[in-house]
């Protein structure tokens, strides 16, 4: 399976450590983990850019929003990682929400139990979030996405464009992703 550079973004950010944790809760080695990681990351962003193409999602509209604003400085920070940069985590909300209908669709891909699914899930998303924000602020004012840039090299983002600038939700969400309409 070619993985997108979204999954890679992710499978990096994960870490051998929590590969290795989720191949343990899916009692497979660290390859089955990564082909698991793979089609659970698919299909929650597939569900994801499908909810902000029909565009008429508020949460989903304002959640890519917020993880498209540009990171907070200074005092906000002091919380640290993921705590200091996405704040609010309407983002989190939203891909709680969608975790059991893309649990129930990888369980029947797969052949592991929802339950199990549903519990990578969880281990995944706070590292779909660290990746969204790391790719929306590294997106901000380039308009294509980052091919060789070291993950997290932009601390201080360029504040150019705004969400709402020219294409839709589903263009921004698409940019942020890597695969969106090209």
């Amino acid at each position: 399976m070619s993985e997108s550079s979204f999954q890679k973004d992710v499978l990096d950010e994960l870490g051998d450590e929590k590969l290795t944790e989720i191949a343990g809760l899916l009692d497979t080695d660290t390859d089955g983990a990564r082909d698991t990681v793979e089609q659970t990351v698919s299909a929650m962003t597939g569900t994801l850019q499908e909810k902000a193409d029909a565009n008429d999602d508020d949460e989903v509209r304002q959640a890519v929003a917020e993880v498209a604003e540009p990171p907070l400085q200074g005092v906000a920070t002091l919380g640290g990682g993921l705590g200091g940069m996405l704040g609010g985590g309407m983002m989190a909300g939203v891909l709680a929400k969608v975790s059991k209908p893309v649990a129930n669709a990888v369980s029947k891909k797969t052949g592991i139990p929802a339950p199990t699914i549903s519990r990578v899930i969880e281990l995944l998303i706070p590292v779909l979030l660290a990746v969204f924000a790391k790719r929306a602020a590294a997106g901000k004012g380039a308009g294509a996405p980052t091919a060789g840039g070291a993950p997290g090299a932009a601390p201080g983002a360029t504040p150019g464009a705004t969400p709402a600038e020219g294409g839709g939700l589903g263009d921004l969400l698409g940019s942020i992703l890597g695969g969106g309409k090209k």
